[in-house]
């Protein structure tokens, strides 16, 4: 995430910010301008209250771009699930941001926004009070159980799942690289080159999952995968490995913003634009500022008498397949739609 200034003051704000603290300028973000601007003259998302959503939309009573991607959402007389959406939906804010600011195609479904009827990210944002929600995806469409909204619910999960980080943005970039394995990979077909790192995912899906489910990951699997649910299947695999080089991009820009780099090549005073700065295009510079960087979080947090922040060790054939994640995000592949159905 890049540092914003507030339009008439120049004092700090944040990405989240609805008024500028320093001068009460009333503020919002504007995914048009890809930063935060006076919200004088401009439209809120309808969504402002339901989802404390600060973006700006297209007109009196519309969503913005990114609300305006959830297809389903709690009822308004779930007070627990509508609270768990309002997180979720600023996750997804995140989210949205940072695909742009990588230049991945999004697409809507709604044509008449000018979007692909037959393919693009939509979400369904469920509430699992009343029934059984399972999290996944399907060709673009991401299902989230709101239940990971709650803090308590979310640790018990990852515990139980023996994961050493489970967060609602994670989840998100997680399910959407599923959808980027479709644009990156299959669909420009990159499959050869993927399986050579990854494996083969026509090896069945169904299968696979049940026997992660049902024994130990292999021995040594850290030496393979960054997370031991990464080897449930090679599609698994790949959305692990995406949502972990979204982490690494994420928090290294946000590093770099605010003035911190720790004995790594990136110029954190260098101005960081809306185009990817030189050294941030050379994958092998990404990870000679990142690791230094993790080691400083870890200290850090320890001090607080917290966990390590990154509790994880990026093997060499990790290193390899995040590379191959960059390599298609950087060259930016012009998005083939979905073939429309015969």
């Amino acid at each position: 995430m890049r540092a914003f200034a507030c339009p008439h003051c120049s004092a700090l704000v944040f990405f989240e910010n609805s008024v500028c603290l320093t001068c009460g300028t009333e503020i919002g973000f504007s995914r048009a301008e890809r930063t935060v601007v006076r919200a004088q003259g401009r439209h809120r998302c309808a969504n402002r209250r339901t989802a404390t959503c600060n973006w700006f939309a297209d007109g009196p009573g519309a969503l913005c771009d990114c609300c305006a991607l959830t297809r389903t959402r709690p009822a308004d007389d779930d007070a627990a699930g509508l609270a768990a959406f309002a997180l979720t939906e600023q996750a997804k804010r995140r989210l949205l941001y940072q695909l742009d600011d990588l230049a991945l195609p999004v697409v809507g479904r709604d044509a008449g926004r000018g979007g692909d009827p037959r393919g693009g990210l939509a979400f369904d944002l469920l509430s699992s009070t009343h029934e059984p929600v399972t999290t996944g995806h399907a060709s673009g469409v991401v299902t989230l159980d709101l239940a990971e909204g709650d803090a308590g619910y979310r640790e018990r999960m990852r515990v139980q799942l023996a994961e050493p980080y489970r967060t609602l943005l994670g989840h998100l970039r997680h399910e959407t690289g599923h959808w980027y394995w479709e644009v990156l990979v299959d669909r420009p077909g990159r499959n050869d080159d993927f399986r050579a790192l990854f494996g083969d995912e026509r090896e069945s899906y169904a299968d696979a999952l049940e026997r992660h489910y049902s024994s130990a990951p292999p021995g040594g699997w850290e030496d393979r995968y960054v997370s031991s649910y990464a080897t449930a299947h090679p599609w698994e695999d790949w959305a692990e490995t995406f949502a972990h080089y979204l982490h690494i991009r994420d928090t290294s820009q946000t590093a770099a913003a605010f003035g911190i780099s720790v004995q790594g090549p990136l110029d954190a005073r260098e101005d960081l634009t809306s185009e990817p700065h030189e050294s941030e295009k050379d994958f092998d510079a990404i990870a000679a500022a990142w690791l230094p960087l993790t080691y400083a979080l870890n200290a850090v947090n320890r001090s607080m008498g917290h966990a390590d922040l990154y509790p994880f060790v990026l093997a060499p054939t990790v290193l390899d397949k995040l590379r191959f994640v960059h390599e298609l995000v950087v060259a930016r592949p012009a998005y083939v739609p979905v073939s429309p159905p015969a």
